[in-house]
């Protein structure tokens, strides 16, 4: 499928015969040694070193869902990059957020976007929330071969899903399984501290503000015990990456609103560095 600088400019066949409204089946079809899961690694012992993603978080508010990732990517115990984006939009109302094999990953969000699409331009509609969650299931699960020496991707998928009209999220294993999360969610190495921080301060009726405050906390406790996540870098500017999904589609905040967010805590933390719990909201 490979274009012809000779040719006459028409599309090779295959993108012409009529055939499945999913891309990785038509990848599987015509060129399947494109799909992650597909390729072919040399013999090896022990687990591969990779740069890996770590700590993202969700939290659903009357009206959306916040989704959002820390900037860290460790490979070992060193520091692979400060500044990677962890958190990317699946399509107007839908986001996924990367933990796991980074380049892995990465390439797995592209493929769930160019999958995400193509049923919207052959079928001339759009998934339902919960066949999206279903269909990044699936490419997960095609992805274990990989995940068995050590190249795993687990993401958090978050959207508004407008049958229910309510932000939802969904929480995968390395096999692909599926969990719906209620009300809030964490995954990554510094989940554990992630999830505590949330299920301390979460409530049902946060306001979109109150939200993007809440898991903008999270990721700093996480930071502040799980040496692979990494808190805001006041002095390189990098603040984690937040986004918004409500009935209006997907939104990213601005350099200046995470900032500003990350600020707040951080000047609260000066304060109180290891106080009582406080009002956060």
């Amino acid at each position: 499928m490979e274009a012809n600088p000779r040719s006459t400019g028409r599309l090779p066949a295959a993108f012409l015969t009529p055939g499945s409204s999913s891309f990785m089946d038509f990848l599987a079809e015509h060129q399947p040694e494109l799909l992650p899961g597909k390729r072919a690694l040399p013999p090896m012992k022990g687990v591969i070193e990779a740069p890996h993603g770590t700590t993202i978080v969700g939290a659903t508010f009357p009206g959306g869902v916040v989704l959002a990732g820390d900037r860290r990517a460790t490979m070992g115990n060193m520091i692979a990059q400060r500044d990677i984006e962890k958190v990317f939009p699946a399509d107007e109302y839908s986001a996924v957020g990367i933990a796991g094999t980074a380049g892995l990953a990465v390439e797995m969000v592209k493929l769930f976007q160019l999958e995400l699409e193509h049923f919207e331009k052959v079928e001339g509609a759009t998934l339902s929330l919960e066949g999206k969650a279903n269909r990044l299931s699936t490419m997960i699960r095609s992805n274990l071969g990989m995940a068995m020496q050590g190249l795993a991707v687990v993401p958090l998928f978050a959207g508004y899903d407008l049958d229910r009209e309510k932000g939802r999220i969904f929480s995968y294993d390395v096999t692909g399984g599926r969990s719906e999360e209620h009300g809030f969610a964490a995954t990554g190495s510094g989940s554990i501290f992630a999830r505590g921080s949330l299920k301390k301060l979460y409530r049902e009726d946060l306001t979109e503000d109150e939200a993007t405050m809440l898991v903008v906390q999270a990721l700093y406790d996480a930071a502040d015990d799980d040496s692979a996540t990494g808190g805001p870098d006041m002095a390189r500017r990098i603040y984690p990456i937040v986004t918004v999904i409500t009935d209006e589609g997907f939104r990213k905040l601005t350099e200046a609103e995470s900032s500003q967010i990350a600020r707040s805590i951080h000047e609260r933390r000066l304060e109180q560095p290891d106080g009582p719990r406080a009002a956060l909201l």
